[in-house]
């Protein structure tokens, strides 16, 4: 028995003894797998990144989805609708084959998860973290190098002045070493970054949450609505403000927003949330850039808005290229606005609204058209043109800008001929020729369009305008062979 006990005491004490160099042993293996594996993410093609990511999400709702619906007997969801309403969540495409209604309160919280992890603010948050990950994972003598080298070159060559006797050295500024090197950025600078994302991503969902959900509170119409649903406040303003926010479309209700044309004090209140997740998020950051900058007084701030291409964030622009933003965005949307009180003025569909519900919502139809979704009619009910108008709009990316976007070191000449390219590429492109004269005869046709649809239609417009175009681009390059030389 004590020699047991002995023998049990030794490999007691040798299973202590090397116990902890076993263990650290395999943190550092751990630890170098895991750093090896971030590197390779981090220097992966940025597309199957992306691809990867939605996969992921969209499989682990569908997962969610499935779970909550089975837990509820009277919901008999299908795979594959459940499965389409995952991706389409997650991807903000606004696409169900399912009504909203038919999911229970749980499964409509996923569903806003998915939104928001989906949406476009909050993937560029997870670049800018892909982004700091890359340059924390580079070696570091290669790094200390150019840094080294940087500030040579910058002192010799910048801030060198030959006329002085004793040929002094000036202080390299903040600026100037960070642009040294646009691929290399401080990362303190991209933690910043996406701190005040982050920071942005979280003031528009929780302050869009809670005006819908005040709004609902003092009017008791809207509250009625949601109350012969059997749909929370609380529920419908956090889903509603996150849909908006990420411009998806989804509403928990089955007629999205029809049910609330009349509400004109709520249409309001979206409005901005869909601009500030898609068309003036970058104005909109940059302005908050902006106010960081005067209330911390950090160069880190100066550095961001005077150089936004270095950082590497597509959605951080100039203080001009943001300008010409808004005013293009605002531009289209009096456009639309215009074109849709013009024709659809007198429709069934809006026929029992005010005329001040009318604009408003006019103005929320046309918001939604780049790109959320949301919709206060039913677009079966209205007018081809503004369908093809509605079409031009959603085929524009987020960030078209119908001026200049010229730097102010470019010359006269360049600037002219700048403005002359865009005059060409947007007033003599084949896509502007086509969705003018396809809403021309759409509005010249409308009562053709609706007596006769078999034959007037909006794919046969656009066919025979695509046909004589193209006929007569034949015949002018045909007479263009005899004419010139």
């Amino acid at each position: 028995m004590n020699n047991s006990l002995v023998v049990y005491l030794k490999s007691l004490r040798t299973f202590c003894a090397f116990a902890p160099t076993k263990l650290s042993s395999f943190a550092k293996s751990a630890w170098q797998s895991m750093k090896y594996s971030c590197q390779f993410i981090c220097q992966t093609n940025p597309l199957f990144i992306q691809v990867t990511y939605f996969t992921l999400i969209s499989f682990a709702g569908y997962e969610a989805l499935k779970v909550l619906n089975s837990q509820d007997k009277s919901n008999t969801l299908k795979d594959l609708d459940v499965l389409f309403t995952s991706v389409s969540a997650s991807t903000v495409s606004s696409m169900a084959t399912v009504e909203m209604e038919e999911f229970s309160s749980k499964q409509l919280w996923v569903l806003a998860i998915l939104m928001l992890i989906g949406s476009e603010v909050f993937t560029s948050i997870l670049g800018l973290h892909f982004m700091r990950a890359k340059f924390n994972t580079e070696n570091s003598l290669n790094t200390r190098d150019h840094i080294s080298h940087v500030d040579i070159e910058s002192i010799n060559v910048t801030n060198f002045d030959p006329n002085t006797s004793h040929g002094t050295k000036d202080e390299v500024s903040f600026s100037e070493l960070h642009l040294a090197n646009k691929q290399h950025v401080d990362p303190k600078t991209t933690v910043l970054l996406g701190a005040a994302v982050t920071v942005y991503l979280l003031i528009t969902n929780l302050g869009s949450s809670l005006v819908i959900y005040l709004y609902l509170k003092l009017v008791p119409d809207a509250q009625e609505v949601l109350k012969r649903k059997g749909i929370g406040l609380f529920l419908f303003s956090v889903f509603t403000a996150i849909s908006s926010v990420a411009n998806c479309g989804f509403t928990p209700v089955n007629e999205n927003m029809i049910i609330f044309q009349k509400n004109s004090g709520l249409l309001l209140l979206i409005i901005p949330q869909m601009l500030v997740g898609n068309t003036l998020f970058a104005p909109c950051l940059r302005f908050m850039v902006w106010s960081l900058q005067k209330i911390t007084g950090k160069q880190e701030w100066s550095f961001i808005l005077e150089h936004p291409k270095a950082t590497g964030y597509r959605h951080l622009m100039s203080t001009r290229k943001s300008a010409y933003l808004v005013l293009t965005v605002v531009g289209f949307i009096i456009l639309q606005t215009i074109l849709f009180c013009s024709l659809e003025w007198s429709s069934e569909a809006i026929q029992e609204m005010s005329s001040y519900q009318k604009i408003v919502g006019a103005l929320f139809q046309s918001t939604n058209a780049r790109h959320a979704g949301e919709t206060i009619v039913d677009l079966s009910s209205i007018s081809s043109a503004i369908i093809v108008l509605y079409t031009v709009m959603m085929y524009l990316p987020g960030y078209t800008s119908l001026l200049p976007n010229y730097d102010d070191r470019y010359s006269k000449a360049e600037k002219r001929y700048s403005r002359k390219g865009l005059l060409e590429d947007w007033i003599f492109s084949q896509l502007t020729y086509l969705a003018i004269f396809v809403m021309l005869i759409c509005i010249t046709e409308r009562e053709a369009l609706t007596t006769d649809p078999l034959n007037f239609n909006v794919f046969s417009i656009l066919f025979e305008v695509v046909r004589q175009v193209t006929e007569i681009h034949c015949i002018l390059k045909r007479l263009s062979w005899f004419i010139l030389p």
